[in-house]
């Protein structure tokens, strides 16, 4: 069913359809009713199906049903999600969607002055989209009221009460006193993390989990190639010279190792941005606006960034370095291949991240397909005086074997024993 026939506001359908937003995801199609219902929801599905949208679209929808004005008499609905780039995000998606609605919506972080958001919650809202401290600081200070609120929503559930938000989370909840609706939405959660999200849900939520067999999009092709660590800066190189016109995202493990990489790019005149836990809220904004221009295409990232960029046309994704948990791996190849584009990541694995990635296989509960370097064109991007083939052949030639195994995946044929790796 497509979105204009969904019985929600002609201005959020107009919006739906400026977004570029015609029929409902698996994730949309199966939560909005039960959102709009008033019922408590624990949603799981991969990244970049538009799980904001999923509950977006209904709290905006309800909230602007039942307002007679654009007035606002109190923040009906909080959104709490777990870093600055995500609230930004998320905020962004609220305004494009309530565009032309009675409904008031803002996003809060920290990092930044207090005064002009201040400001904003006085004018009143409807919908607040906040991290975690900032709202906890303004609450204090008596200038954010929860006497209103009927639906809170926690965004990368997981990764909010992984982080320790939990207790955060139980405080909030107390400070409610009215009958509210909660709502956890996700791209991955483990057995612990579900249980104390139940503790916080009616025992009548509803559980809705999409494509759980496989956490990676189907629109994202991964690979995975086996380098030594002091020569992943060569193929990194290679890769992106191969690709000088494509948007780029570099995930590293440490803010340290995100500095040494850029400066390493720098030296063989590649232009990079860089964002980590260490800057601060102005330097993270101005190279995300840099990103999403024209102004650099290569973006190096820690993990404070896998769930917090939506940025359409991200082509690749390379993991110069495994993450440490293995569920990140799923959050940072989400960066390409959102909506109905097609993305692929490639991620370099030293002899010391053996071990990370068997566990990131058996998190997604596959293998990933392996890109095999021959001695020769190994040599050849280390010490490039040879010619041979590009990393641009390796990725192409692999890409187009793994759509001829899905095209040919119903009829029967026998595959040898995968080769155990050294």
């Amino acid at each position: 069913m497509k979105f204009e026939k969904y019985h929600i506001s002609s201005a959020i359908k107009e919006n739906l359809s400026r977004l570029g937003f015609k029929r409902p995801t698996n994730i949309q199609f199966k939560s909005i009713p039960s959102i709009m219902k008033g019922e408590d929801v624990l949603a799981i599905a991969q990244t970049g199906t538009g799980k904001t949208a999923a509950f977006a679209i209904p709290l905006i929808d309800k909230i602007h049903s039942y307002k007679s004005s654009k007035r606002s008499y109190g923040i009906k609905c909080i959104v709490l999600v777990p870093t600055r780039e995500l609230a930004q995000q998320i905020g962004e998606v609220f305004t494009s969607i309530a565009r032309y609605t009675k409904v008031k919506t803002f996003a809060l972080w920290g990092g930044v002055e207090q005064d002009a958001q201040i400001k904003k919650l006085q004018e009143g809202i409807d919908i607040l989209v906040a991290t975690p401290g900032r709202m906890f600081d303004l609450i204090n200070q008596g200038y954010i009221k929860l006497d209103s609120i009927h639906t809170l929503v926690l965004d990368e559930a997981d990764h909010m009460l992984d982080l320790g938000f939990i207790e955060d989370i139980k405080y909030v909840k107390r400070m409610l006193t009215r009958n509210h609706q909660t709502l956890f939405f996700s791209a991955t959660i483990n057995k612990e993390i579900k249980k104390l999200a139940f503790s916080q849900v009616k025992s009548s939520a509803i559980r809705i989990q999409v494509a759980p067999e496989d956490p990676v999009s189907k629109n994202v092709s991964h690979f995975v190639m086996f380098v030594q660590m002091d020569d992943k800066r060569f193929f990194l190189e290679q890769f992106i010279k191969d690709h000088p016109d494509s948007r780029i995202i570099v995930f590293v493990r440490t803010r340290v190792r995100a500095d040494r990489v850029a400066k390493a790019m720098e030296r063989v005149d590649i232009r990079t941005v860089t964002i980590h836990g260490a800057r601060d809220q102005h330097e993270r904004t101005e190279v995300m606006r840099m990103f999403k221009g024209d102004e650099c295409s290569i973006l190096i990232a820690t993990d404070v960034s896998a769930r917090g960029i939506d940025i359409p046309d991200v082509k690749y994704v390379i993991n110069y370095d495994l993450p440490d948990k293995p569920e990140n791996y799923v959050h940072r190849v989400g960066r390409t291949g959102r909506g109905i584009s097609k993305g692929d990541a490639l991620s370099f694995c030293s002899k010391d991240e053996q071990e990370l990635l068997d566990e990131i296989e058996q998190f997604i509960g596959k293998p990933i397909e392996v890109i095999k370097i021959s001695k020769k064109e190994y040599s050849h991007t280390v010490d490039p005086s040879e010619e041979e083939g590009s990393l641009r052949e390796l990725l192409e030639e692999y890409e187009s074997w793994t759509n001829k195994k899905k095209r040919k995946k119903k009829s029967p044929v026998k595959t040898g024993k995968r080769k155990k790796r050294k």
